[in-house]
């Protein structure tokens, strides 16, 4: 089960939808999980410690269940996976 949501999560436009359900719940922790998951999907913690500059330690506690990132941490993660942040109206 897990492997077909990593497999389906490798296509950009899954990811979006996926990461946005997630924000849409308003839910910090489920936010990180799925970005853990679109993370593995693109490649997993190495890959993106390379594209971020961020050392692999940082990003493991960052997207930790307990994970607490920083505004620009999130920034650059979400920039490396090919995403950026946005503001929308609330409707």
């Amino acid at each position: 089960m897990k492997q077909n949501l990593i497999e389906s999560l490798r296509d950009a436009q899954e990811a979006e939808e996926y990461l946005n359900a997630a924000l849409e719940e308003n839910d910090p922790e489920l936010f990180l999980w799925a970005l853990r998951n679109v993370a593995e999907a693109q490649g997993g913690v190495a890959s993106l410690a390379e594209k971020t500059k961020l050392n692999r330690e940082s990003l493991y506690r960052m997207l930790s269940e307990r994970g607490n990132p920083e505004f620009r941490s999130l920034e650059a993660l979400l920039h490396a996976l090919g995403f950026r942040l946005a503001v929308a109206v609330n409707r």
